[in-house]
């Protein structure tokens, strides 16, 4: 019976690290990182050492100074006694304010015109060309100054909303107001409140966290509701009518929950020269915020258009062969494949609206560009610390954008079996 010679397993040596291909990615992984390391610690060093020749050290201990400026549009108590790190605060809450309902806006915009620069129909598919080729050409700097003029400067003044002889009248049944310092509009109240959650930094309204908690076990019983049912078809055939229960579902708890809660609107009301009461949206954020909804909406629709393109005709074709309809095709067949192909570039839209909202400074939303990276470097003097931190939080926000985006793609891309 033949035997096979054992095979002699030579020791470790350094020269496997270069040309070993077992350890050859991980050496020179190695190699780079400490040259990124040497290279970050030489500029830092370099930095810290010229501001010390300068006079200057390098300390965040700025950020507990009193601020000394006001704030026009705030979500939370701020008043120019508050200090630089409050006036931040206030400054990345307007940041994620703006970005988010961009976001949510220009999803909206940019799904329907990137479906109907798809349709068959001539006018509007040429409309929805002339859209996206006009909006996404521009800069967008150009489209958040025309806006905020035109509010501006063409919307009436409070004062012509006064007596008998008033030029212009509020719209929806008296409820809103749009003149040329921004839009009125209604703002919840609560008879019966909860009262706010003190987390020190601010106050969180309990009638909110309630609101959400809601929603948020309405959206659970749902989803419970939907597989119930597709289990209900996998196992008889036939699909139980759930429509109605979804509508149920979402709509009395929330109806319960703001009569216990006393919930009304106060409505804004002509007071002397201005309005009072009511919510005010100044032209700013809403100038800001359309122009993003419209530049990134043109950028969506493409992407729209690429996915659905990308999907089979014959996936259509099989569709209509069933009998569903155009708009039940696209809802439950297209769009669903076409999402694999939309969503990755749809993460960089989402990136380009929070970076982009650093425009605000143009027409004066005091973000955090406008806050931390505009007064309080100029008043402090600490250019290095206010523009590292203001880059730090810009790269946190698209980095949990991304990481949440991922989440969600890694949800709808197919799965193999």
């Amino acid at each position: 019976m033949a035997t096979m010679p054992d095979v002699r397993k030579d020791g470790f040596r350094l020269s496997m690290l270069i040309y070993d291909t077992r350890y050859r990615s991980i050496t020179l992984q190695v190699i780079f990182l400490g040259i990124f390391v040497i290279a970050a610690w030489w500029l830092i060093h370099n930095t810290v050492e010229n501001l010390r020749a300068l006079g200057k050290d390098f300390s965040f201990g700025f950020l507990t100074v009193r601020s000394g400026y006001d704030i026009n549009q705030r979500l939370i108590e701020y008043s120019s006694d508050s200090t630089h790190a409050r006036a931040f605060l206030v400054g990345l809450l307007n940041t994620l304010l703006v970005a988010f309902l961009a976001c949510i806006s220009a999803t909206v915009v940019g799904v329907l015109a990137g479906v109907l620069r798809l349709s068959k129909n001539w006018l509007v598919a040429r409309l929805m060309t002339v859209y996206v080729e006009a909006f996404r050409n521009i800069p967008l700097l150009i489209w958040i100054l025309l806006i905020f003029a035109i509010m501006t400067e063409s919307m009436p003044a409070p004062s012509a909303f006064r007596g008998e002889n008033a030029t212009s009248s509020m719209m929806l049944f008296d409820s809103i107001a749009v003149t040329n310092r921004g839009v009125y509009v209604p703002e919840p109240l609560f008879s019966r409140s909860l009262g706010n959650l003190d987390l020190g930094i601010f106050l969180v309204s309990l009638d909110l966290l309630a609101i959400v908690a809601v929603i948020l076990g309405s959206v659970l019983a749902n989803r419970k509701l939907l597989k119930t049912a597709e289990r209900i078809q996998n196992d008889t055939g036939v699909r139980p009518v759930t429509w109605w229960k979804s509508i149920l579902i979402f709509l009395a708890p929330l109806v319960v929950l703001k009569f216990a809660l006393g919930f009304h609107l106060g409505l804004p009301e002509l007071r002397g020269f201005n309005f009072a009461d009511g919510t005010f949206l100044r032209n700013s954020l809403i100038a800001l915020w359309f122009a993003l909804t419209v530049y990134t909406g043109a950028f969506i629709a493409e992407t729209v258009r690429a996915g659905i393109m990308a999907v089979s005709h014959g996936q259509t074709e099989a569709a209509a062969a069933l009998g569903l309809r155009p708009g039940r095709i696209m809802s439950l067949v297209v769009l669903p494949q076409a999402l694999r192909v939309i969503i990755p570039p749809m993460i960089s839209q989402y990136l380009n609206i929070t970076k982009n909202t650093s425009l605000a400074l143009a027409v004066g939303y005091m973000d955090i560009r406008s806050t931390l990276g505009g007064i309080t470097i100029n008043q402090t003097g600490r250019e290095l610390e206010g523009m590292l931190l203001m880059m730090l939080t810009y790269l946190v926000i698209s980095l949990l954008i991304s990481m949440a985006m991922n989440v969600y793609n890694a949800s709808v891309k197919l799965k193999e079996r």
